[in-house]
Protein backbone atom coordinates (compact mmCIF):
# COMPACT_ATOMS: atom_id res chain seq x y z
CA UNK A 1 0.00 0.00 0.00
CA UNK A 2 1.24 3.52 -0.77
CA UNK A 3 2.47 5.44 2.23
CA UNK A 4 1.34 9.03 1.62
CA UNK A 5 -1.93 10.50 0.31
CA UNK A 6 -1.35 14.00 -1.12
CA UNK A 7 -4.29 16.35 -0.56
CA UNK A 8 -4.11 19.45 -2.75
CA UNK A 9 -6.21 22.38 -1.56
CA UNK A 10 -7.21 24.54 -4.53
CA UNK A 11 -9.70 26.96 -3.06
CA UNK A 12 -8.03 30.39 -2.99
CA UNK A 13 -8.70 33.33 -5.29
CA UNK A 14 -5.28 35.04 -5.17
CA UNK A 15 -6.62 38.60 -5.15
CA UNK A 16 -3.14 40.08 -4.54
CA UNK A 17 -2.12 38.79 -7.99
CA UNK A 18 -4.97 40.59 -9.75
CA UNK A 19 -5.47 41.29 -12.64
CA UNK A 20 -3.93 38.01 -13.85
CA UNK A 21 -5.54 36.06 -11.00
CA UNK A 22 -9.33 36.35 -10.84
CA UNK A 23 -11.98 34.55 -8.84
CA UNK A 24 -13.05 32.38 -11.79
CA UNK A 25 -9.44 31.70 -12.79
CA UNK A 26 -7.19 32.13 -9.71
CA UNK A 27 -3.43 32.01 -9.43
CA UNK A 28 -3.10 28.26 -8.81
CA UNK A 29 -4.55 27.64 -12.28
CA UNK A 30 -2.05 29.97 -13.98
CA UNK A 31 1.50 29.38 -15.30
CA UNK A 32 3.20 32.06 -13.20
CA UNK A 33 6.67 30.62 -12.52
CA UNK A 34 7.04 28.01 -15.28
CA UNK A 35 5.28 26.73 -18.38
CA UNK A 36 3.05 24.61 -16.13
CA UNK A 37 0.38 25.99 -13.85
CA UNK A 38 1.06 26.16 -10.13
CA UNK A 39 -1.51 23.40 -9.53
CA UNK A 40 0.23 21.16 -12.06
CA UNK A 41 3.63 21.82 -10.48
CA UNK A 42 2.23 20.99 -7.04
CA UNK A 43 0.69 17.72 -8.24
CA UNK A 44 3.80 16.69 -10.17
CA UNK A 45 5.99 17.17 -7.08
CA UNK A 46 4.07 14.32 -5.45
CA UNK A 47 3.57 12.07 -8.48
CA UNK A 48 6.12 9.35 -7.63
CA UNK A 49 3.90 6.28 -7.40
CA UNK A 50 6.41 4.46 -5.20
CA UNK A 51 5.83 6.99 -2.41
CA UNK A 52 2.56 8.78 -3.11
CA UNK A 53 -0.99 7.81 -3.97
CA UNK A 54 -2.71 9.71 -6.75
CA UNK A 55 -3.66 13.17 -5.48
CA UNK A 56 -6.89 14.06 -3.72
CA UNK A 57 -7.96 17.49 -4.93
CA UNK A 58 -10.32 19.76 -3.00
CA UNK A 59 -11.80 22.70 -4.89
CA UNK A 60 -14.97 24.63 -5.47
CA UNK A 61 -17.49 23.74 -8.15
CA UNK A 62 -16.60 26.58 -10.53
CA UNK A 63 -13.05 25.37 -11.11
CA UNK A 64 -13.73 21.64 -11.45
CA UNK A 65 -13.49 21.29 -15.23
CA UNK A 66 -10.46 23.57 -15.52
CA UNK A 67 -8.66 21.50 -12.89
CA UNK A 68 -9.69 18.25 -14.58
CA UNK A 69 -8.31 19.50 -17.90
CA UNK A 70 -5.04 20.58 -16.28
CA UNK A 71 -4.63 17.19 -14.62
CA UNK A 72 -5.13 15.49 -17.99
CA UNK A 73 -2.56 17.78 -19.59
CA UNK A 74 -0.08 16.85 -16.83
CA UNK A 75 -0.75 13.13 -17.34
CA UNK A 76 -2.26 12.72 -13.87
CA UNK A 77 -5.46 11.05 -12.70
CA UNK A 78 -6.64 12.16 -9.24
CA UNK A 79 -7.68 9.56 -6.69
CA UNK A 80 -10.73 11.72 -6.18
CA UNK A 81 -11.78 15.34 -6.63
CA UNK A 82 -13.86 16.66 -3.74
CA UNK A 83 -16.15 19.59 -4.57
CA UNK A 84 -16.91 22.04 -1.78
CA UNK A 85 -20.39 23.62 -2.01
CA UNK A 86 -18.81 26.73 -0.49
CA UNK A 87 -15.39 27.59 0.90
CA UNK A 88 -15.08 26.94 4.65
CA UNK A 89 -11.29 27.40 5.04
CA UNK A 90 -8.71 24.63 5.38
CA UNK A 91 -9.91 22.71 8.46
CA UNK A 92 -13.19 21.43 6.94
CA UNK A 93 -11.38 20.65 3.68
CA UNK A 94 -8.75 18.60 5.52
CA UNK A 95 -11.42 16.86 7.60
CA UNK A 96 -13.38 15.87 4.48
CA UNK A 97 -10.20 14.56 2.84
CA UNK A 98 -9.38 12.58 6.00
CA UNK A 99 -12.85 11.04 6.04
CA UNK A 100 -12.39 10.00 2.43
CA UNK A 101 -8.92 8.52 3.08
CA UNK A 102 -10.37 6.51 5.95
CA UNK A 103 -12.74 4.76 3.54
CA UNK A 104 -9.65 3.32 1.83
CA UNK A 105 -6.90 3.30 4.45
CA UNK A 106 -7.97 4.11 8.05
CA UNK A 107 -4.43 4.93 9.20
CA UNK A 108 -3.28 6.47 5.92
CA UNK A 109 -0.77 9.33 6.15
CA UNK A 110 -2.01 12.53 4.50
CA UNK A 111 0.10 15.38 3.13
CA UNK A 112 -1.88 18.64 2.96
CA UNK A 113 -0.56 20.96 0.23
CA UNK A 114 -1.78 24.37 -0.91
CA UNK A 115 -2.03 24.35 -4.70
CA UNK A 116 -0.28 27.70 -5.18
CA UNK A 117 3.19 27.32 -3.65
CA UNK A 118 6.50 27.47 -5.50
CA UNK A 119 9.32 25.16 -4.40
CA UNK A 120 12.67 25.48 -6.08
CA UNK A 121 14.54 22.60 -4.34
CA UNK A 122 12.24 19.59 -4.82
CA UNK A 123 14.86 17.17 -3.42
CA UNK A 124 14.89 19.09 -0.12
CA UNK A 125 11.09 19.04 -0.13
CA UNK A 126 11.02 15.27 -0.53
CA UNK A 127 13.61 14.80 2.23
CA UNK A 128 11.49 16.87 4.61
CA UNK A 129 8.36 14.93 3.62
CA UNK A 130 10.19 11.69 4.39
CA UNK A 131 11.07 12.90 7.91
CA UNK A 132 7.55 14.23 8.38
CA UNK A 133 6.03 10.88 7.40
CA UNK A 134 8.03 9.12 10.13
CA UNK A 135 6.62 11.50 12.74
CA UNK A 136 3.08 11.28 11.33
CA UNK A 137 3.10 7.49 11.56
CA UNK A 138 4.00 7.88 15.24
CA UNK A 139 0.85 9.96 15.76
CA UNK A 140 2.29 13.47 15.45
CA UNK A 141 0.56 16.33 13.68
CA UNK A 142 3.39 17.63 11.53
CA UNK A 143 3.86 21.07 10.06
CA UNK A 144 6.78 22.31 7.98
CA UNK A 145 8.73 25.44 8.88
CA UNK A 146 10.57 27.39 6.22
CA UNK A 147 13.97 28.49 7.48
CA UNK A 148 13.65 32.30 7.21
CA UNK A 149 15.91 34.34 4.97
CA UNK A 150 14.52 37.79 5.89
CA UNK A 151 12.30 39.41 8.55
CA UNK A 152 9.12 38.86 6.55
CA UNK A 153 5.93 40.32 7.95
CA UNK A 154 3.59 38.53 5.52
CA UNK A 155 4.00 35.07 7.11
CA UNK A 156 3.12 33.55 10.46
CA UNK A 157 6.01 32.04 12.41
CA UNK A 158 6.55 28.81 14.35
CA UNK A 159 8.72 28.76 17.49
CA UNK A 160 10.78 25.59 17.79
CA UNK A 161 10.42 23.61 21.00
CA UNK A 162 12.29 20.55 22.21
CA UNK A 163 14.20 18.43 19.72
CA UNK A 164 12.42 15.29 18.50
CA UNK A 165 15.58 13.86 16.99
CA UNK A 166 17.40 14.77 13.83
CA UNK A 167 15.55 17.29 11.69
CA UNK A 168 12.44 17.72 13.85
CA UNK A 169 11.17 19.70 16.83
CA UNK A 170 8.12 19.95 19.01
CA UNK A 171 6.13 23.12 18.38
CA UNK A 172 6.47 25.56 21.25
CA UNK A 173 3.95 27.99 19.80
CA UNK A 174 2.56 29.53 16.64
CA UNK A 175 3.06 33.27 16.19
CA UNK A 176 0.77 35.60 14.24
CA UNK A 177 2.19 37.67 11.41
CA UNK A 178 4.56 40.08 13.20
CA UNK A 179 5.49 43.67 12.53
CA UNK A 180 8.96 44.44 11.16
CA UNK A 181 10.50 44.96 14.62
CA UNK A 182 9.28 41.62 15.96
CA UNK A 183 10.24 39.75 12.79
CA UNK A 184 13.77 41.16 13.01
CA UNK A 185 13.95 40.08 16.66
CA UNK A 186 12.83 36.56 15.75
CA UNK A 187 15.64 36.19 13.24
CA UNK A 188 18.19 37.56 15.70
CA UNK A 189 17.03 35.18 18.43
CA UNK A 190 16.85 32.13 16.15
CA UNK A 191 14.57 29.14 16.52
CA UNK A 192 11.72 30.71 14.50
CA UNK A 193 10.55 29.49 11.10
CA UNK A 194 7.94 30.68 8.61
CA UNK A 195 4.67 28.79 8.69
CA UNK A 196 4.25 27.31 5.20
CA UNK A 197 0.77 25.90 5.75
CA UNK A 198 1.89 22.38 4.74
CA UNK A 199 0.83 19.55 7.08
CA UNK A 200 1.17 15.77 7.53
CA UNK A 201 -0.83 13.46 9.79
CA UNK A 202 -2.62 10.15 9.82
CA UNK A 203 -6.27 10.33 8.84
CA UNK A 204 -7.41 8.71 12.08
CA UNK A 205 -5.22 10.99 14.22
CA UNK A 206 -6.39 14.27 12.69
CA UNK A 207 -10.04 13.24 12.97
CA UNK A 208 -9.55 12.18 16.61
CA UNK A 209 -7.90 15.55 17.35
CA UNK A 210 -10.71 17.38 15.58
CA UNK A 211 -13.31 15.51 17.64
CA UNK A 212 -11.62 17.03 20.70
CA UNK A 213 -10.82 20.57 19.46
CA UNK A 214 -13.44 21.22 16.75
CA UNK A 215 -16.04 18.44 16.98
CA UNK A 216 -18.60 20.10 14.73
CA UNK A 217 -16.08 20.28 11.85
CA UNK A 218 -15.11 16.63 12.36
CA UNK A 219 -18.72 15.42 12.40
CA UNK A 220 -20.14 17.56 9.61
CA UNK A 221 -17.20 17.14 7.24
CA UNK A 222 -17.30 13.36 7.63
CA UNK A 223 -21.05 13.38 7.03
CA UNK A 224 -20.57 15.50 3.90
CA UNK A 225 -18.33 12.76 2.49
CA UNK A 226 -20.52 9.81 3.46
CA UNK A 227 -23.63 11.55 2.09
CA UNK A 228 -21.84 13.02 -0.92
CA UNK A 229 -22.75 12.04 -4.45
CA UNK A 230 -20.75 11.13 -7.50
CA UNK A 231 -20.94 13.50 -10.46
CA UNK A 232 -18.83 12.29 -13.40
CA UNK A 233 -15.28 12.11 -11.97
CA UNK A 234 -16.09 14.31 -8.98
CA UNK A 235 -17.43 13.70 -5.48
CA UNK A 236 -19.82 16.46 -4.45
CA UNK A 237 -19.71 16.95 -0.69
CA UNK A 238 -23.23 17.01 0.76
CA UNK A 239 -24.03 20.74 1.00
CA UNK A 240 -26.11 20.82 4.19
CA UNK A 241 -23.44 18.96 6.17
CA UNK A 242 -20.38 20.70 4.75
CA UNK A 243 -21.87 24.19 5.00
CA UNK A 244 -22.63 23.51 8.66
CA UNK A 245 -18.88 23.34 9.35
CA UNK A 246 -17.58 26.48 11.06
CA UNK A 247 -15.11 28.27 8.80
CA UNK A 248 -11.67 27.75 10.35
CA UNK A 249 -8.08 27.01 9.40
CA UNK A 250 -6.12 23.90 10.37
CA UNK A 251 -3.79 26.16 12.36
CA UNK A 252 -6.48 27.72 14.55
CA UNK A 253 -8.80 24.73 14.77
CA UNK A 254 -6.20 22.09 15.68
CA UNK A 255 -2.49 22.88 15.44
CA UNK A 256 -2.47 25.68 18.03
CA UNK A 257 -4.46 23.55 20.49
CA UNK A 258 -3.01 20.07 20.18
CA UNK A 259 -0.22 18.68 22.31
CA UNK A 260 0.98 16.51 19.44
CA UNK A 261 2.26 19.21 17.06
CA UNK A 262 5.69 18.66 15.53
CA UNK A 263 7.67 20.75 13.07
CA UNK A 264 10.22 19.84 10.41
CA UNK A 265 12.33 22.83 9.32
CA UNK A 266 13.35 22.90 5.66
CA UNK A 267 15.23 25.11 3.23
CA UNK A 268 13.74 24.43 -0.18
CA UNK A 269 13.45 27.76 -2.02
CA UNK A 270 9.84 28.13 -0.96
CA UNK A 271 7.45 30.96 -1.78
CA UNK A 272 3.69 31.20 -1.54
CA UNK A 273 3.77 33.66 -4.49
CA UNK A 274 1.56 35.93 -2.44
CA UNK A 275 2.18 39.11 -4.41
CA UNK A 276 3.70 40.49 -7.61
CA UNK A 277 6.86 41.35 -5.68
CA UNK A 278 7.27 37.64 -4.89
CA UNK A 279 7.29 36.90 -8.62
CA UNK A 280 9.90 39.60 -9.08
CA UNK A 281 12.01 38.02 -6.33
CA UNK A 282 11.71 34.45 -7.66
CA UNK A 283 11.95 35.35 -11.36
CA UNK A 284 15.02 35.60 -13.56
CA UNK A 285 16.14 39.21 -13.39
CA UNK A 286 18.04 40.88 -16.22
CA UNK A 287 21.11 43.10 -15.71
CA UNK A 288 18.86 46.03 -14.77
CA UNK A 289 17.00 44.00 -12.16
CA UNK A 290 13.85 43.60 -14.26
CA UNK A 291 11.70 40.48 -14.63
CA UNK A 292 9.96 40.67 -18.01
CA UNK A 293 7.20 38.40 -19.32
CA UNK A 294 5.57 38.67 -22.75
CA UNK A 295 5.98 41.41 -25.34
CA UNK A 296 7.86 44.01 -23.25
CA UNK A 297 10.19 46.82 -24.36
CA UNK A 298 11.91 48.22 -21.26
CA UNK A 299 14.15 51.23 -21.86
CA UNK A 300 16.09 52.77 -18.97
CA UNK A 301 13.90 50.74 -16.63
CA UNK A 302 15.15 49.22 -13.38
CA UNK A 303 14.06 46.75 -10.71
CA UNK A 304 10.59 46.26 -12.13
CA UNK A 305 8.23 43.37 -12.84
CA UNK A 306 6.48 43.81 -16.21
CA UNK A 307 4.01 41.29 -17.63
CA UNK A 308 2.35 41.70 -21.03
CA UNK A 309 -0.30 39.12 -21.92
CA UNK A 310 -1.97 40.50 -25.06
CA UNK A 311 -0.17 43.67 -26.20
CA UNK A 312 3.19 45.40 -26.30
CA UNK A 313 4.07 47.11 -23.02
CA UNK A 314 6.80 49.77 -23.35
CA UNK A 315 8.43 51.61 -20.45
CA UNK A 316 10.91 54.47 -20.33
CA UNK A 317 12.80 55.88 -17.36
CA UNK A 318 10.92 54.12 -14.55
CA UNK A 319 11.97 51.87 -11.69
CA UNK A 320 10.57 49.79 -8.84
CA UNK A 321 7.23 49.27 -10.59
CA UNK A 322 4.88 46.38 -11.20
CA UNK A 323 3.09 46.61 -14.55
CA UNK A 324 0.63 43.90 -15.58
CA UNK A 325 -1.40 44.00 -18.81
CA UNK A 326 -4.16 41.44 -19.40
CA UNK A 327 -6.11 42.79 -22.38
CA UNK A 328 -8.99 44.19 -20.36
CA UNK A 329 -6.96 45.63 -17.46
CA UNK A 330 -3.68 47.49 -16.98
CA UNK A 331 -2.22 47.58 -13.46
CA UNK A 332 0.59 49.98 -12.60
CA UNK A 333 1.80 49.87 -8.99
CA UNK A 334 4.81 50.71 -6.90
CA UNK A 335 6.62 47.46 -6.15
CA UNK A 336 6.57 48.13 -2.41
CA UNK A 337 2.76 48.55 -2.42
CA UNK A 338 1.68 45.38 -4.22
CA UNK A 339 0.46 43.74 -0.99
CA UNK A 340 -2.40 46.25 -1.23
CA UNK A 341 -3.60 45.22 -4.70
CA UNK A 342 -6.51 43.46 -3.01
CA UNK A 343 -7.80 46.92 -2.06
CA UNK A 344 -8.29 47.62 -5.77
CA UNK A 345 -10.15 44.32 -6.11
CA UNK A 346 -12.43 45.32 -3.23
CA UNK A 347 -13.13 48.68 -4.88
CA UNK A 348 -13.96 46.99 -8.19
CA UNK A 349 -16.35 44.56 -6.51
CA UNK A 350 -18.07 47.27 -4.47
CA UNK A 351 -18.59 49.31 -7.65
CA UNK A 352 -20.50 46.42 -9.23
CA UNK A 353 -17.87 45.80 -11.90
CA UNK A 354 -16.78 42.32 -13.01
CA UNK A 355 -13.05 42.66 -13.70
CA UNK A 356 -12.25 40.88 -10.42
CA UNK A 357 -14.18 37.78 -11.49
CA UNK A 358 -13.24 36.79 -15.02
CA UNK A 359 -10.91 37.56 -17.91
CA UNK A 360 -11.99 38.23 -21.46
CA UNK A 361 -11.15 34.55 -21.94
CA UNK A 362 -13.66 32.48 -19.98
CA UNK A 363 -12.92 28.78 -19.52
CA UNK A 364 -15.59 26.12 -19.83
CA UNK A 365 -15.40 22.32 -19.63
CA UNK A 366 -15.44 22.10 -23.42
CA UNK A 367 -12.74 24.77 -23.98
CA UNK A 368 -13.05 28.55 -23.73
CA UNK A 369 -14.61 31.63 -25.24
CA UNK A 370 -13.34 35.19 -25.40
CA UNK A 371 -15.22 38.33 -26.33
CA UNK A 372 -13.76 40.19 -29.33
CA UNK A 373 -16.35 42.95 -29.74
CA UNK A 374 -19.73 43.90 -28.30
CA UNK A 375 -22.43 46.51 -28.67
CA UNK A 376 -26.09 47.11 -27.71
CA UNK A 377 -27.42 44.35 -30.03
CA UNK A 378 -24.37 42.36 -31.05
CA UNK A 379 -21.47 40.42 -29.61
CA UNK A 380 -18.55 38.69 -31.33
CA UNK A 381 -16.75 35.81 -29.65
CA UNK A 382 -13.95 33.39 -30.39
CA UNK A 383 -14.77 29.84 -29.23
CA UNK A 384 -12.18 27.09 -28.85
CA UNK A 385 -13.54 23.55 -28.41
CA UNK A 386 -11.26 20.70 -27.30
CA UNK A 387 -11.06 17.59 -29.53
CA UNK A 388 -13.98 15.29 -28.73
CA UNK A 389 -15.74 17.96 -26.65
CA UNK A 390 -19.18 19.47 -27.23
CA UNK A 391 -21.36 22.29 -26.01
CA UNK A 392 -24.79 21.44 -24.65
CA UNK A 393 -27.86 20.98 -26.83
CA UNK A 394 -29.49 24.34 -26.15
CA UNK A 395 -31.59 27.24 -27.40
CA UNK A 396 -31.83 30.99 -26.76
CA UNK A 397 -34.98 33.07 -26.37
CA UNK A 398 -33.50 36.42 -27.36
CA UNK A 399 -30.55 35.98 -29.70
CA UNK A 400 -29.59 34.44 -33.02
CA UNK A 401 -26.07 33.19 -33.77
CA UNK A 402 -23.78 32.91 -36.78
CA UNK A 403 -20.89 30.42 -36.57
CA UNK A 404 -17.84 30.56 -38.86
CA UNK A 405 -15.26 27.77 -38.66
CA UNK A 406 -11.76 29.27 -38.54
CA UNK A 407 -9.86 26.06 -37.83
CA UNK A 408 -10.78 22.42 -37.39
CA UNK A 409 -13.85 20.32 -38.10
CA UNK A 410 -17.24 21.07 -36.50
CA UNK A 411 -20.31 18.88 -36.16
CA UNK A 412 -23.24 21.29 -36.00
CA UNK A 413 -26.80 20.54 -34.96
CA UNK A 414 -29.40 23.16 -35.96
CA UNK A 415 -32.97 22.02 -35.38
CA UNK A 416 -33.31 18.59 -36.99
CA UNK A 417 -30.26 19.09 -39.25
CA UNK A 418 -26.80 17.73 -38.42
CA UNK A 419 -23.89 18.61 -40.71
CA UNK A 420 -20.08 18.80 -40.76
CA UNK A 421 -18.45 22.19 -41.31
CA UNK A 422 -14.83 22.73 -42.31
CA UNK A 423 -12.62 25.83 -42.38
CA UNK A 424 -14.29 28.94 -43.87
CA UNK A 425 -17.74 27.32 -43.78
CA UNK A 426 -20.56 28.79 -41.69
CA UNK A 427 -24.08 28.30 -40.39
CA UNK A 428 -26.92 30.37 -38.91
CA UNK A 429 -28.97 29.56 -35.79
CA UNK A 430 -32.30 31.44 -35.60
CA UNK A 431 -33.77 32.64 -32.30
CA UNK A 432 -35.48 29.79 -30.41
CA UNK A 433 -33.85 26.97 -32.42
CA UNK A 434 -32.22 24.01 -30.68
CA UNK A 435 -28.53 23.74 -31.56
CA UNK A 436 -25.27 22.14 -30.57
CA UNK A 437 -21.58 22.60 -31.48
CA UNK A 438 -19.17 19.64 -31.33
CA UNK A 439 -15.52 19.19 -32.26
CA UNK A 440 -15.53 16.31 -34.72
CA UNK A 441 -11.81 16.46 -35.41
CA UNK A 442 -8.51 15.65 -33.68
CA UNK A 443 -7.28 19.24 -33.28
CA UNK A 444 -8.75 22.18 -31.38
CA UNK A 445 -11.76 23.70 -33.11
CA UNK A 446 -11.84 27.49 -33.48
CA UNK A 447 -15.14 29.24 -34.19
CA UNK A 448 -16.05 32.88 -34.62
CA UNK A 449 -19.53 33.36 -33.17
CA UNK A 450 -21.57 36.47 -33.96
CA UNK A 451 -24.55 36.97 -31.68
CA UNK A 452 -27.37 39.41 -32.46
CA UNK A 453 -30.57 40.14 -30.62
CA UNK A 454 -32.35 42.10 -27.92
CA UNK A 455 -30.57 40.37 -25.01
CA UNK A 456 -27.11 38.79 -25.12
CA UNK A 457 -26.57 37.73 -21.50
CA UNK A 458 -24.97 34.37 -20.72
CA UNK A 459 -28.02 33.35 -18.69
CA UNK A 460 -30.21 33.18 -21.83
CA UNK A 461 -29.58 29.46 -22.21
CA UNK A 462 -32.11 26.62 -22.06
CA UNK A 463 -30.29 23.28 -21.96
CA UNK A 464 -31.87 20.07 -23.21
CA UNK A 465 -28.83 17.81 -22.92
CA UNK A 466 -25.38 18.38 -21.42
CA UNK A 467 -22.58 15.81 -21.08
CA UNK A 468 -21.15 17.79 -18.14
CA UNK A 469 -24.32 17.62 -16.05
CA UNK A 470 -24.86 21.38 -15.96
CA UNK A 471 -28.31 22.84 -15.45
CA UNK A 472 -29.85 25.76 -17.34
CA UNK A 473 -28.92 28.71 -15.14
CA UNK A 474 -26.60 31.69 -15.18
CA UNK A 475 -23.95 30.02 -13.00
CA UNK A 476 -23.47 27.31 -15.60
CA UNK A 477 -23.61 29.59 -18.63
CA UNK A 478 -21.86 28.65 -21.83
Amino acid sequence: MVSIYPVILSGGVGSRLWPTSRSLYPKQLLPLVSERTMLQETALRVSDGATFAAPIIVSNDEHRFIIAQQMREAGLVPLTHLLEPEGRNTAPAAAAAAAFVQTRDPRGVMLILPADHHIRDVAAFHAAIGRGAELAREGKLVTFGIVPTAPETGYGYIKRGASLGEGAFAVERFVEKPDREKATAYLAEGGYDWNAGIFMFRADVILDEMRVHCPEIAAQAAMSVHKGRRDLDFLRLQPEAFNACPSNSIDYAVMERTGAAAMVPVEMGWSDIGSWSALWETGKQDVAGNVLSGDVLAVETKNSYIRAETALVATLGVENLVIVETGDVLLVASRDRVQDVKKIVERIASAGRTEHQAHNRVHRPWGFYETLDEGPRHQVKHLMVHPGASLSLQMHHHRAEHWVVVKGEARVTVGESIRILHENESTFIPVGTKHRLENAGVEPLSIIEVQSGSYLGEDDIVRFDDVYGRSSDASAAE
